[in-house]
């Protein structure tokens, strides 16, 4: 699977999931920090990646009629870097196999409010 992290999201998510054998890049990494919200939406849309992001923007534009993006919505709360990345160790098979089973929106709710 392939990845667009957003960026309000630490680029160690796109690290993360690059090291569970995906191919996934940080919006920072690929100079695209300024791009507005519907950018990013085509630019992971053309690049067949799912963009993974806290914006409820995205949610938006994923339940637009015909719209095809896939969207994986973080409603984690703020958390420090390592507690977002214990969510996703524990909460990844879950993930995995939605998105495997073609889900287009997943929604991540967890407790992973720390500091």
């Amino acid at each position: 699977m392939k990845f667009l992290v957003d960026n309000q999201l630490p680029a160690a998510l796109a690290r993360w999931l690059t090291a569970k054998g995906h191919a996934a890049i940080h919006v920072l990494d690929r100079g695209l920090g300024r791009e507005c919200d519907v950018e990013l939406w085509r630019i992971a849309n053309d690049e067949g990646r799912i963009l993974v992001s806290k914006d409820e923007d995205f949610l938006a534009l994923a339940l637009r009629p015909d719209d095809k993006g896939r969207l994986l919505w973080l409603r984690l709360g703020n958390c420090r870097k390592q507690a977002l990345l214990d969510s996703f160790e524990g909460l990844w098979p879950a993930i995995a196999e939605a998105l495997e089973d073609g889900q287009q929106i997943i929604e991540l709710r967890g407790p992973a409010s720390s500091g």
